[in-house]
């Protein structure tokens, strides 16, 4: 379905699609303790593949499998926005039948984001490289999370990003080394913890200095669409240069 989340964009500057052959997932950090993925499932409980029970139980969709082969325009597709495609709950069988699906459709970029670094490098070892379309994300929303870089720098791939949403506090300084663009983000929805000026700020000037694209997605808090997304006035856009589609 098409998304609103504003980082996932077409080449022509249009929303992209999400793409969901899994739903689910369990909490292990900070940043998933007011998720707006579990929330949206809690809605969806006995409708569209969602168990009644636990609507939020890792569960497959073999049936949207194929979805992207059907979409003709080349787009960018988020892999698994209500999941995590790296859960140690998904077979491994399942996640290399999704990266067949990737290799397949080479007129759409496939950007997967995930907090399950660790798996990224398990998964990796059972295939030769990663597609040229799939650009690969860790989030990193507290100090805690760095970690999540390393392991993403080992990953031999088209694009790496990091998604620092929520951003909960300040990250000090990153390596930047090899990475291809970050994303900054506040919390948004019921109980929304704040993010700080200078959390933002601190990011976006080592993008700056680095010459990384640097993305600001939301102030957040309850009603984001009215803390909307300007930085020291300025809307900060930035997405690496080359979204290339191999058949476009």
């Amino acid at each position: 379905m098409t998304t609103k989340i504003e980082w996932v964009l077409n080449s022509d500057g249009t929303l992209g699609k999400t793409w969901n052959p899994i739903t689910g997932c369990t909490k292990i950090s900070a940043g998933c303790k007011n998720c707006y993925a579990e929330r949206m499932s809690k809605r969806l409980a006995g409708r569209y593949g969602y168990p009644s029970k636990n609507p939020f139980q890792i569960t497959l969709h073999r049936n949207r499998l194929e979805q992207p082969v059907s979409w003709r325009k080349p787009l960018m597709i988020f892999l698994c926005s209500m999941s995590d495609f790296f859960h140690e709950d998904v077979p491994l069988d399942y996640n290399l039948d999704i990266i067949r699906i990737i290799n397949k459709c080479t007129y759409h970029t496939f950007q997967i984001l995930t907090k399950r670094s660790d798996r990224i490098l398990k998964i990796s070892q059972k295939i030769k490289r990663w597609p040229d379309n799939a650009w690969l994300g860790v989030t990193v929303e507290t100090k805690d999370c760095k970690k999540r870089i390393t392991h993403l720098k080992q990953i031999d791939c088209a694009k790496k990003f990091l998604s620092c949403e929520p951003l909960l506090e300040d990250l000090g300084e990153l390596d930047l080394n090899g990475i291809d663009w970050v994303i900054v983000g506040g919390e948004s929805g019921p109980g929304a913890r704040p993010m700080h000026l200078k959390w933002a700020t601190n990011l976006r000037d080592q993008c700056v200095s680095m010459g990384v694209p640097y993305f600001f997605k939301q102030w957040g808090g309850k009603n984001k669409k009215a803390s909307g997304r300007i930085l020291e006035g300025k809307e900060w856009s930035q997405i690496p240069n080359s979204i290339s589609y191999a058949n476009q």
